[in-house]
């Protein structure tokens, strides 16, 4: 039996017989709702928790000899994207770049990556009971076969890297990818996103990197694989480590991208107060994007009451649920909302003042879009799962199971910490016991 289908009811046969059916009915729906003291609530129908994998088995044996010492890191990660893969309980999933973390070294932030030899990979999971188990792995890899890394692309745009106690440099890699996103495409291939540049990544089914497309401007060189600057200029303006962040695939194969955090237009305090964010729609057929347009989150407060800083808000799942229609994931670390929009015609920005970053004020700036004059999709609240119990933290993909049903996957950053205390003195990591979970969430009212 699916784990997210409830029993059904039965009524003993000697308590049916000789009752009229109309007063039968009546008492049925009367004990219903005096069961549910109300109507019926979002609620977890299930749990699966993925085991320990140890890192360094997981890496070499996709592609041997990449990762020497793991830290005693185990796989996680794969929480950065979830999609339906077709049977019954089966998804697709990615890992992000690899564990990372921060350092605070003479009064600056340096980030770490305990394991650089990791490589992005493309990860297949079945939910049985209450495990998770990996039924299939695909390493990204460059033209040559070689793997991409999840290092940082380029010294002055991207975080410098370092070694797991920030004090040893480490190179930067033009073919670093931090994937999120995931869909797959009709063909067997696979669609990415990345935060680094931000860019859309093609991969073979295979895992191989067939395009890589970045914003226009960004000059990236020295990569083992095509890159072809297709998006917009002004997402140069990403905030570090906010780049790209879901994706979905509509029923006409059109992908939607949804850019993390607001762009920092004209400056980071600007894009830290900011509500709005951006929505890109592209098309594989012609290679370009298509559509773009202002997202507007709600007031941080009220997607986590517990949170007062707006830069907290992030997107960090969009769902195709049909047509034209999306689900939305506005979320801080604690909570997330999911919001059903609509991409409207009259909705798009693409050429538009607002993708120039010399229009002043910025689309950022704006304290109320749509009252100058930019068309603002409409949205309506499906479900705050902040209030549904059961319902983990940090939960970064969102797969649509059917109408009723959604299965959620949490971002476990490989059970790391920021900080010193991220490892014990013999280089160990000391782990979060923060666990990769599937949950399934029934919606009474359907998507």
């Amino acid at each position: 039996m699916s784990p997210h289908v409830a029993g059904k009811h039965r009524i003993h046969r000697s308590v049916a017989l000789g009752v009229p059916l109309a007063v039968l009915a009546a008492f049925v729906m009367a004990g219903t709702a005096d069961a549910a003291s109300g109507p019926a609530q979002p609620r977890v129908t299930h749990t699966a928790t993925l085991g320990n994998i140890p890192l360094g088995t997981f890496s070499n044996a996709l592609l041997p000899g990449t990762v020497g010492d793991d830290r005693g890191v185990d796989l996680g990660g794969i929480g950065s994207d979830i999609y339906p893969a077709g049977r019954k309980g089966e998804f697709w999933t990615v890992t992000d770049r690899g564990p990372n973390g921060q350092i605070k070294v003479a009064g600056t932030k340096r980030r770490t990556f305990p394991v650089p030899g990791f490589d992005p990979a493309i990860v297949k999971i079945r939910v049985c009971g209450d495990t998770v188990k990996v039924i299939d792995s695909i390493p990204i890899t460059t033209s040559s076969g070689k793997p991409v890394t999840g290092l940082s692309n380029q010294a002055g745009r991207d975080e410098a890297p370092y070694s797991y106690d920030a004090q040893t440099s480490l190179p930067y890699n033009a073919n670093g990818l931090d994937t999120e996103g995931i869909v797959r495409a009709k063909d067997g291939s696979f669609w990415l996103i990345d935060e680094y540049s931000p860019s859309l990544v093609h991969v073979s089914a295979r895992g191989k990197v067939l395009t890589r497309y970045v914003p226009k401007g960004l000059k990236l060189t020295g990569t083992d694989y095509p890159v072809v600057e297709a998006l917009p200029a002004v997402l140069l303006h990403r905030k570090t480590n906010r780049g790209l962040e879901g994706l979905a695939q509509l029923p006409d194969g059109d992908l939607v991208m949804a850019l993390q955090s607001p762009l920092s237009l004209p400056d980071a305090d600007a894009g830290n107060a900011s509500l709005t964010t951006r929505l890109l729609r592209f098309s594989p057929r012609k290679h370009a994007v298509t559509a773009e347009y202002a997202y507007r989150f709600d007031p941080v407060n009220v997607v986590d009451p517990s949170e007062d800083d707006t830069s907290e808000l992030k997107i960090s799942s969009v769902v195709a649920i049909g047509g034209d229609r999306l689900l939305v994931e506005e979320r801080t670390d604690k909570a997330a909302r999911l919001q059903s929009v609509r991409l409207t015609r009259d909705a798009n920005i693409l050429g538009s003042p607002y993708d120039s970053d010399t229009t002043s004020p910025s689309l950022e700036q704006l304290d109320d879009p749509a009252s100058a004059g930019v068309p603002v999709p409409a949205k309506r609240l499906v479900v705050d799962l902040g209030t549904v119990a059961g319902v983990p933290g940090k939960i970064e993909g969102v797969a649509r199971v059917d109408h009723d049903t959604l299965a959620l996957i949490n971002d476990n950053d490989f059970g790391m910490t920021d900080g010193t205390g991220a490892f014990d003195a013999q280089g160990r990591l000391v782990d979060s016991g923060i666990e990769t979970t599937v949950t399934y969430v029934r919606l009474p009212r359907g998507i």
